[in-house]
């Protein structure tokens, strides 16, 4: 008998003692006895891994612990991918902004008179004279890691020649590049119309300038070449995007495969020998890049070295 029913048997008489307390004693009981051996533990079972297989792939249950501790790892089969939903509509094009308001045009200044035009003559170009003597070497100076900066870029007219120069004073330097401009492209495909962008506010009207002294006409000189292309104007804001349209119905998720029945188990075999190694697990993510080193010094500038021919232009994008 176990502790348990110890205690009922306890309370039975505890309450009948209450309910006939003249009845004397309905039965007599010995001493206790002695507390009998420990049974066995209860036995325990305990989910070690959880693995996804293939979808179609067979379920499966080991136990990998013993009768009365069972370990076990349950294999389970992935179910199959749904139909996918169908696309929802695309959503209404939101409006266009309005227009603003554009603000008066100032007056145009007079004309300016113009002055004498034409090009005159290029004389010849003289001989080149003969190269003189290199002079004695100047003594050292003092070791000073040059910096090299960039100074100006500047566009040249197309068919110019590519020049570089370096100004400033040591130890600070600026290389000033001149690039000629390339031979326009042939005209891309026309993109779609994006849609209209708000209206920018006008800018002041500047001051009218002073109307300059008119004087006579010169003869027409020769036309000079084309100027080089201005800047393009900033594009002006895009227009509020439209509503998104709805999302499509998710469609209807595969039906769960039946988990087969698990059988009783097994007595414990002996230990096997030692399974093939699994597949390596998938990589981690990539750690944090470490710190950058620290600069090393700038070496000397070596001499500029002869401008290359400039490459054709490519043609121009849409």
């Amino acid at each position: 008998m176990n502790n348990n029913n110890l205690k009922r048997a306890q309370a039975y008489i505890d309450c009948y003692n209450k309910n006939h307390p003249n009845s004397g004693c309905c039965c007599c009981f010995g001493p206790t006895g002695p507390t009998g051996p420990t049974g066995p533990a209860a036995a325990t079972i305990t989910v070690s891994t959880t693995t996804t297989s293939d979808p179609g792939s067979a379920a499966s249950v080991i136990n990998v612990g013993t009768s009365s501790n069972a370990i076990l790892e349950f294999t389970i089969p992935r179910g199959a991918t749904g139909p996918t939903g169908p696309t929802g509509a695309t959503g209404a094009t939101g409006p266009t902004g309005a227009t603003g308001v554009t603000g008066p045009t100032g007056p145009t200044g007079a004309t300016g008179a113009t002055g004498p035009s034409g090009t005159g003559a290029t004389g010849p170009t003289g001989p080149t004279g003969a190269t003189g003597p290199t002079g004695a070497t100047g003594p050292t100076g003092a070791t000073t890691t040059p910096i090299l900066s960039i100074g100006t870029i500047s566009t040249g007219a197309p068919g110019s020649t590519a020049t570089a120069s370096i100004t400033g004073t040591s130890p600070n330097f600026f290389l000033n590049l001149t690039i000629p401009q390339g031979a326009t492209g042939p005209t891309g495909v026309t993109g779609p119309t994006g849609a209209a962008g708000a209206t920018g506010a006008t800018g002041p009207t500047g001051p009218t300038g002073a109307a300059g002294a008119t004087g006579a006409t010169g003869p027409t000189g020769p036309t000079g070449p084309t100027g080089a292309a201005g800047a393009t104007g900033a594009t002006g804001p895009t227009g509020p995007a439209g509503a998104a349209g709805a999302t499509g119905a998710t469609g209807p998720t595969g039906p769960t495969g039946a988990a087969g029945a698990t059988g009783p188990t097994g007595p414990t075999g002996p230990t096997g020998a030692a399974g093939a190694t699994g597949p390596t697990g998938p990589t981690g993510p990539t750690g944090p890049t470490g710190p950058t080193g620290a600069a090393g010094a700038t070496g000397a500038t070596g001499p500029t070295g002869p401008t290359g021919p400039t490459g054709p232009t490519g043609p121009t994008g849409p």
